[in-house]
């Protein structure tokens, strides 16, 4: 098997590797997403207690 045929996949090429893509996709959202809300949160609950503290 040659490199090439091992990506052509036997005519299926473009399914399968948009598939490996989107679902690639999916995972690093679901791994980034929760990263970013938990900083945005951190923030404004240290701007809250910077406020009740005036």
């Amino acid at each position: 098997m040659t490199l090439q045929t091992f990506f052509a996949m036997g005519g299926y090429a473009f399914y399968v590797w948009s598939a490996y893509g989107i679902t690639f996709l999916v995972l690093l959202i679901n791994i980034v997403l929760p990263i970013v809300q938990r900083k945005q949160l951190l923030r404004q609950l240290s701007l809250r207690q910077k406020r009740g503290n005036r």
